[in-house]
């Protein structure tokens, strides 16, 4: 107490005049007999003051919200002079002219009241002055700025409150203004002006704080985070994708493609498609285009050879191979009995089956069976015919039920030439990739391939062409480790890409159609087998946005384990 009046200086006491001081009649009983009758200090009216009752107190720091309150009052009803004249009684006091009275206990000399409570109020006012921070009226702006620029391009943005943590608004994806239940989350950060780091022409690097990166990772929405520059009116974007570890938090921003404008519509809304399960919902945002379906209607043979056999399929498959001639395995034996396309009586399977048991019957009747076990049985049979058609120019593995382009001698690239939807091309089907770190040494051979599955669509059976690739570390031995060379490589892949490759594999599944003027392969023409016809294409409302099949990245990472261990 001694010691704030004592300090209390002309800029103090301009200060403390700013302030709504509590002024009652009995401190200024006091000024007027300090001043004396004849003094010409202030002498306020008494007339115009009210009395106000304050709380005993202990101490001068304690303090009562409901006494401010009523000095509050009491303030807006006194002049700037009658505030004064207080003030100016209360420092004599404090400065010598009267010793001030020590506290004792809960007690407090009557009169003294009114004077110890000056002393918080003051405090209290000063403490808690608003004040905005620049920085706070830079974040209102971008958010500002932001959510008008999201409104220009058809999405509604609402703000968060602000206890927002990392995200400052949910933008809503809306098709001719009608909200789709599709959400994003926005982080905006602002700036005057200045340039970002590492920014040319091209583009700029900025760096995520660890925080925000944590927090975003549990989000069960996407987010992306806006940059905006008020100096340009500058907007650009990014995902931040879901499982971006902490040493990946820079990222680089384009200043061609991360623009945020009406460019950027068909992107931000394939952000909320989910791309998991069994296909995707893309919004109509964008024109439409021609879709093209990987499946390929099967036209069968018409008749199928069935016969009895007392082997069973491992026992069958053993005789073949010990057998002189060459071995066919375009069968399936199953419950001792024997189906093909071909008449088992012409080939090596004679050896395997009952020659007079031997019949033909129409290929709908079993193709079409009731029966989901005759169904299943029927497609086994209908992928060990294919594996037959194509077996001078793909081989079968086992282990990941696909079949791959061979090569033609090790380490060698083999390509296959094709007629495209509009011209003639080629696809290199395998390529040999060389060792960055060893000069002249083969990394891997990487092989095109499919995964082929047969369906029935409605009375069709359908062959479902999965194109991928299969990995070998000559062209013969497959790689140990080819998970982590496969997903570096179909991050590269986009939706161009994938159809050219079923178109590739429809080609190469057709060419002996094609082929079917050549006298050389007549024969091969005459025996029955699997025709298979063009993929169907469908007319979409949308055009499907590149995104939907993933960005490609600059370079395939190469950080795990297995991979590492391969090279």
């Amino acid at each position: 107490m001694v010691s704030f009046f004592c300090c209390l200086t002309p800029v103090g006491a301009v200060r403390a005049l700013r302030c709504k001081w509590m002024v009652t009649r009995a401190p200024l009983r006091e000024a007027r007999s300090v001043d004396g009758p004849g003094s010409s200090g202030p002498q306020p009216s008494a007339s115009r003051l009210r009395p106000a009752t304050y709380p005993r107190t202990s101490s001068a720091s304690s303090f009562d919200h409901s006494a401010a309150r009523q000095g509050e009052t009491l303030s807006r009803s006194m002049s700037v002079r009658e505030a004064g004249a207080g003030r100016d009684a209360l420092t004599r006091r404090a400065g010598g002219q009267a010793p001030l009275p020590r506290l004792q206990g809960d007690t407090c000399p009557v009169g003294w009241q009114n004077r110890i409570s000056i002393v918080p109020w003051m405090f209290y006012t000063v403490l808690m002055s608003k004040r905005l921070t620049p920085n706070q009226v830079l974040g209102e702006l971008g958010e500002a700025a932001a959510r008008k620029r999201f409104l220009s391009m058809g999405f509604q943005f609402d703000g968060r409150s602000r206890l927002e943590a990392g995200i400052d608004g949910i933008a809503e994806v809306m098709e001719d203004g009608r909200p789709m239940a599709r959400m994003i989350a926005v982080q905006v950060k602002a700036r005057r002006s200045g340039k970002y780091a590492s920014e040319d022409n091209h583009g700029f690097s900025y760096l995520l704080r660890a925080k925000d990166v944590e927090y975003w990772r549990g989000s069960n929405l996407p987010v992306i985070i806006v940059l905006y520059r008020e100096s340009d009116e500058s907007f650009y974007w990014k995902e931040v994708p879901s499982g971006l570890s902490l040493e990946e938090r820079r990222i680089r921003f384009s200043k061609k493609d991360d623009i945020l404008n009406s460019d950027a519509i068909d992107r931000l809304a394939t952000l909320t498609v989910p791309k998991a399960g069994l296909g995707y919902y893309v919004p109509a945002l964008g024109g439409g285009e021609e879709a093209l379906v990987n499946i390929l209607p099967i036209t069968l043979p018409p008749e199928i050879f069935v016969s009895s056999t007392p082997y069973s399929g491992g026992q069958a498959t053993a005789f073949l191979l010990e057998s002189d001639e060459p071995a066919r395995f375009d069968w399936v034996v199953h419950g001792g009995s024997f189906w093909s396309f071909h008449d088992p009586r012409t080939s090596t399977c004679r050896e395997i089956v009952d020659l007079d048991q031997v019949e033909a019957i129409e290929t709908d009747y079993l193709a079409l069976h009731e029966e989901l076990d005759e169904r299943n049985k029927f497609a086994f049979l209908l992928k060990r015919a294919l594996k037959h058609q194509v077996r001078d120019d793909l081989n079968w593995n086992k282990d990941r039920r696909l079949l791959y382009f061979r090569a033609t001698a090790a380490n060698y690239p083999r390509t296959f030439y094709y007629e495209s939807a509009k011209k003639r091309t080629s696809a290199d089907v395998v390529n040999v990739i060389m060792s960055k770190k060893e000069e002249g040494k083969v990394d891997f051979v990487r092989h095109h391939a499919f995964v082929p599955h047969f369906e029935i669509l409605g009375d069709r059976w359908h062959l479902v062409v999965t194109p991928t690739y299969f990995f070998t570390t000559d062209g013969f031995t497959p790689h140990s480790y080819p998970h982590a060379l496969l997903s570096g490589k179909k991050r590269m892949d986009n939706s161009a890409s994938l159809r050219g490759q079923v178109i590739m594999w429809h080609r190469l599944l057709t060419q002996m159609e094609r082929d079917s003027d050549d006298l050389f392969k007549k024969d091969i023409m005459s025996a029955p087998r699997l025709i298979f016809g063009q993929p169907p294409q469908v007319s979409l409302e949308t055009r499907v946005p590149e995104d939907v099949w993933g960005s490609p990245k600059e370079k395939a990472r190469e950080v795990t384990k297995q991979q590492e261990l391969a090279i």
